[in-house]
């Protein structure tokens, strides 16, 4: 519980190209219940956003999708102690590979030039091609479409420069010291990722992995129900065993 007495807020931190409410299919399932704060981010450097993040509440509970899991996670291991929990969707803890960490960032480098130059719209049409998103409907696609479209060329250049994977050092080996609780979700149909959440939930010793059938890489579009279901578990069940 946090320092009201009243459940713990749990602020949703958009993914790359997406403001705050790109969450609303979960915020709306829960508003009623729990404290939600939808981040709209203004700055966009990795050193920025994670001064937003510690600006939430102290005794929030994160919960970011695939750019913002990989913020929350690295904000929760840098000051455990002003948050009450962790949920990362669609993320991972980094390219462990020095190699394969090199040739994402250079890969990273290339597009972020690209993306300065481009007017929005072209950024998002190549962006919504991506095969990561092809298991998405039209009709998601399309409703995802004006929050990418209210997006800074110029400052998605300078986010992927400074908090993508090529430009972020991995954060495996420090899961074991996070002592919040930890819930990874990620879709069935997004192997990839399915599996960084399992082996992420293993690393942390008050972690568990939820996998969400019939979703890819955004299940809490895919299957907002089942998102918000899995949620309300984590902040009833998980923050009060571990005495939030």
């Amino acid at each position: 519980m946090d320092a009201t007495g009243g459940a713990p807020t749990i602020v949703f931190i958009p993914g790359f190209m997406q403001p705050g409410d790109a969450w609303a299919p979960v915020v709306e399932r829960l508003g009623e219940r729990y404290r939600c704060h939808p981040l709209d981010h203004r700055q966009h450097t990795y050193a920025g956003r994670l001064r937003e993040l510690a600006e939430v509440g102290k005794g929030s509970v994160l919960c970011g999708y695939s750019l913002g899991g990989r913020l929350a996670l690295r904000a929760a291991l840098a000051d455990p102690g002003r948050y009450a929990g962790l949920v990362t969707v669609g993320a991972t803890a980094g390219i462990e590979a020095p190699g394969q960490r090199a040739m994402r960032a250079e890969a990273d480098e290339k597009l972020a030039s690209w993306i300065e130059t481009q007017p929005i719209e072209q950024v998002v049409a190549v962006w919504e091609r991506q095969p990561l998103f092809a298991d998405q409907s039209d009709l998601l696609v399309e409703a995802q479409r004006p929050g990418r479209l209210a997006q800074d060329p110029r400052g998605l250049a300078l986010l992927l420069r400074t908090a993508g994977q090529g430009a972020l050092e991995p954060a495996w080996e420090q899961l074991h010291t996070l002592p919040l609780p930890l819930m990874a979700i990620a879709g069935s149909i997004d192997e990839r990722y399915a599996e960084a959440a399992r082996r992420m939930a293993a690393a942390v010793p008050a972690g568990r992995v939820e996998i969400v059938d019939h979703a890819g890489h955004a299940p809490q579009l895919q299957q907002p129900d089942a998102v918000a279901r899995l949620l309300a578990d984590f902040l009833d069940n998980d923050l009060g065993q571990s005495g939030v």
